[in-house]
């Protein structure tokens, strides 16, 4: 049967905030863009995000980019690129407000401003009094957002593969790419979509663990696709838990409940943030309060009958407000709790909730990869959001960073595949299509044997056990040693008969063929790195080493090889952050 194939000026694959904010620039223009999504639009992770995003408007209190920045920089425990923070910083004021203006119903002040809250890590004048910068939509701000840029890409007339599942990059024979094969669900009918410009925007990997925010389509589609296809990826071993995940549960608790006001307490009622972070207090960075309330549950100061967990106080804010403001986390708690936050706190643990590493680009979106002694661009290939790794994010991402990111660099990336999509003229290469086939169609064989359930759920037991919160060496040698065992264990595995489920069960095999790779990055990443910064955190190597390890990791599929390349410390055109102690 002849392989159907499709032609497009750009194909974009994702269609979260980055994927839609990528694709709504070539709007009013000629372009031919496609977006591939194994979702509908709309049921993208970035729906998820409730709290807000940043951006140094001063609606609330005085602020301005630069504070922004440094926060940024610092936050990222100064692993950050410091010329692509202060592009997100300066460029996060003109965003949000084409944000506003292309529909998303931000909530406002009283003088019809945009409404900002306060988040952890913000401060003024460098390090000073709290910032109020996170512009928020009540705490269903990623819903207004996504809502809002599908309606626009409607309006344009994007073209949308919904639920098709991309299997591999297509490349020419000198390595640039030329579109990707993809997989309609339901029929199970392979299409090869060629491309100018190809941006890989599937989000994160959140799923590489077992409790977890994020959805079960958060699996590292496009991080695995770039490692087959040769990209290494970045800063993998730079998790983030979020602190207020509902114990047992992982669904989010957003920060922005800590913002209006809420506060964690340990069994004894104590406020045991003024112990760890004794100015910031609960609006403390993410990896800093996530280790807190670890280390009092480890400690025997947890609640509930196991002393599992911490319980995040708000019921004193009042009923108006938290219906006001936070009327989804009310509702979460009720049906994932089932604790009316209103009238008593909610029991919350630390939950995997993002990933700082991802696709190495710079600021433009463009896919870079090392090069003799420096660097060069991969020929067709963007990245933008989660799945990219422009390091505006470093060790540790702030809060109310994570859509101003896939909205900023979704948007640049955009841009500058409009602004270069000249005409070329590269000849398919057939073997290229061919290994992608080959790919698919080793999951059409069934029989008994090994389940992809029974190895996903090892496997992601396995990443919690041994690459969590806190790491050793022998945790994590232990750890890598296992992975790569239930690495070898996929060939053993089998499908059941999925004609009658739309291919789920095949679905599930490439998905954890994914997460297999995105893990094993992790896992050897972490183990490489030997110093404790932002969110990896190693008691056997308790401080930060600044003079051996200011440096980014690079995961390489092939042979599992571990390279790294110096952080980018000068900015665009300001004076650069020097390292120095993080504390709030």
């Amino acid at each position: 049967m002849a392989l159907n194939k499709r032609r497009f000026d750009a194909l974009i694959i994702g269609a979260g905030g980055a994927g839609l904010n990528a694709a709504v620039q070539f709007a009013n223009t000629n372009a031919r863009v496609a977006v591939v999504s194994k979702v509908f639009p709309t049921r993208s992770h970035t729906v998820a995000a409730q709290g807000g995003v940043n951006a140094a408007l001063a609606n609330v209190m005085p602020d301005n980019w630069h504070w922004h920045m440094f926060d940024t920089v610092k936050g990222s425990d100064y692993l950050g690129d410091q010329d692509s923070i202060e592009y997100m910083c300066r460029e996060a004021i003109p965003t949000v407000y084409e944000l506003e203006h292309n529909g998303v119903p931000f909530s406002r002040l009283d003088n019809g401003k945009i409404y900002q809250r306060a988040f952890g890590g913000q401060s003024q004048n460098f390090g000073g009094a709290q910032a109020a910068r996170t512009c928020a939509a009540a705490d269903r701000t990623g819903h207004a957002i996504l809502h809002s840029l599908y309606q626009q890409n409607v309006r344009a007339r994007t073209h949308f593969f919904d639920e098709y599942f991309a299997i591999d990059l297509i490349r020419d024979n000198e390595g640039a790419i030329l579109g990707a094969l993809v997989l309609e669900i339901e029929t199970g009918e392979p299409l090869l979509i060629e491309a100018k410009a190809t941006v890989l925007a599937t989000g994160g990997c959140g799923q590489v663990f077992r409790t977890t925010s994020n959805a079960h389509i958060n699996t590292g589609d496009g991080m695995a696709m770039a490692l087959r296809a040769g990209v290494p990826l970045m800063d993998m071993e730079f998790y983030q838990f979020h602190p207020t995940g509902i114990a047992g549960k992982g669904m989010l608790i957003t920060e922005g409940v800590r913002g209006e006001g809420g506060y964690l307490i340990n069994k004894d009622g104590e406020r045991f943030m003024e112990r760890y972070a004794p100015n910031a207090k609960d609006l403390a960075s993410r990896d800093v309060v996530s280790r807190a309330i670890v280390t009092e549950v480890k400690e025997g100061r947890g609640c509930g009958p196991n002393g599992d967990h911490v319980l995040l106080k708000l019921d004193h804010l009042g009923e108006e407000i938290i219906q006001k403001r936070l009327p989804g986390i009310r509702e979460s708690g009720k049906i994932f709790a089932g604790v009316d936050a209103a009238v008593e706190p909610l029991p919350v643990f630390p939950t995997a909730h993002y990933i700082m590493g991802g696709i190495p680009t710079d600021r433009y979106g463009r896919v870079i990869v090392p090069h003799g002694s420096g660097e060069e661009v991969v020929p067709g290939l963007y990245a933008a959001g989660e799945a990219a790794c422009v390091s505006v994010h470093g060790a540790n991402r702030l809060g109310g960073n994570s859509l101003l990111d896939i909205l900023v660099f979704g948007r640049a990336a955009g841009l500058h595949v409009l602004d270069n999509m000249e005409e070329h003229h590269r000849p398919m290469n057939e073997d290229s299509v061919d290994q992608a086939m080959q790919s698919l169609q080793r999951w059409d064989r069934k029989g008994d044997g090994l389940s992809v359930r029974e190895l996903r759920d090892e496997f992601r037991k396995t990443m919690e056990d041994h690459a969590g919160v806190f790491r050793t060496e022998e945790i994590m040698s232990e750890g890598v040693e296992k992975i790569k065992a239930l690495r070898k264990k996929m060939d053993d595995v089998v499908l059941t008969d999925h004609s009658k489920v739309f291919n789920t069960a095949r679905i599930e095999a490439l998905e954890l063929q994914n997460l297999m790779d995105c893990g094993i990055a992790l896992a050897a990443s972490a183990l490489a790195r030997k110093e404790s910064r932002g969110a990896h955190s190693r008691p056997d190597y308790p401080d930060r080493n600044d003079a051996e390890w200011m440096k980014h990791s690079l995961y390489y599929l092939e042979g599992d090889r571990i390279d790294f390349k110096p952080v980018q410390t000068k900015p665009l055109t300001v004076d650069s952050f020097p390292p120095k102690e993080r504390v709030y």
